[in-house]
């Protein structure tokens, strides 16, 4: 018991050292506005033309989501493109690469850099007060039958099961949550908000299967999956889509070029 014990508290500090060390990462500097750029838009006033100059930058740069009217996603504190699943977190005053939520109780911001080790944590806080559940609840029995004599052993008890099972709960369904999120490659964000896209919004638009979802958080080595080492695919800066995959895919291709010829057929 106190080896497993041992392991388990080893690997919750762990994973809650780097959730909250862990920075998270900001656009490269290909992302941000030159000098020319940023007085060219800012002495702008027409709305439109600001779009034009923000389109002829955002051309050489791999971005595809949009603004809710079409526009390109531009931030104004940051003076820079916004890459694709990048948002700005008012409580760290910087733009985020996929940022997901910022945590209060790590005291971090949740992106691109540290989102394997916070579900690791929270996969690891969850059995590390499952296991205190488990091993405390013998004592509770002993408790309620009159086995237990001091008074002060009762209370302590009770305390810790009572904690344990609380976290347990509150832990169980915020781990379930980020296990469906990561299933269908969202952020916290993009659940709320789907991404939009130059077709418009789509919340599976980087659902790329399960199997590549997780691999896109985990990466492709499975044996660190389960340890707090980065290795998630990318530099978080670009993602693959499904729309682009189904575009590149010469069966898909086939199959409309078929259906357009079937169609020219047609009287």
């Amino acid at each position: 018991y106190l080896v497993v014990f041992h392991i388990l508290f080893v690997l919750f500090v762990w994973t809650y050292w780097k959730s909250v060390f862990t920075l998270p990462i900001q656009p490269g500097k290909k992302f941000h506005m030159s000098y020319a750029d940023q007085e060219r838009y800012e002495n702008e006033e027409r709305p439109e033309v600001q779009r034009q100059i923000l389109a002829e930058i955002a051309r050489k740069l791999p971005v595809y989501t949009r603004t809710g009217n079409g526009g390109i996603r531009f931030c104004d504190r940051c003076q820079l493109i916004k890459p694709d699943r990048c948002h700005h977190c008012s409580v760290c005053a910087m733009c985020v690469l996929k940022m997901d939520h910022h945590c209060p109780w790590v005291n971090n911001c949740i992106g691109f850099s540290n989102y394997k080790f916070f579900l690791l944590f929270l996969a690891y806080s969850l059995l590390y007060c499952l296991y205190i559940a488990a091993t405390v609840f013998k004592y509770f029995i002993k408790y309620w039958t009159g086995e237990l004599t001091n008074g002060r052993s009762k209370f302590h008890i009770l305390f810790l099961l009572f904690v344990a099972i609380m976290f347990f709960v509150s832990l169980m369904f915020l781990f379930g949550y980020h296990c469906w999120l990561v299933s269908r490659n969202r952020s916290t964000l993009e659940a709320f908000s789907a991404p939009v896209f130059q077709n418009g919004p789509d919340k599976n638009g980087f659902n790329l299967g399960f199997v590549k979802n997780l691999q896109q958080v985990f990466g492709e080595e499975k044996k660190l999956w389960l340890l707090p080492i980065a290795s998630s695919q990318g530099d978080g800066h670009f993602f693959p889509m499904r729309a682009l995959s189904e575009a590149r895919n010469p069966l898909l291709t086939n199959e409309e070029q078929w259906e357009e010829d079937g169609i020219d057929e047609e009287p």
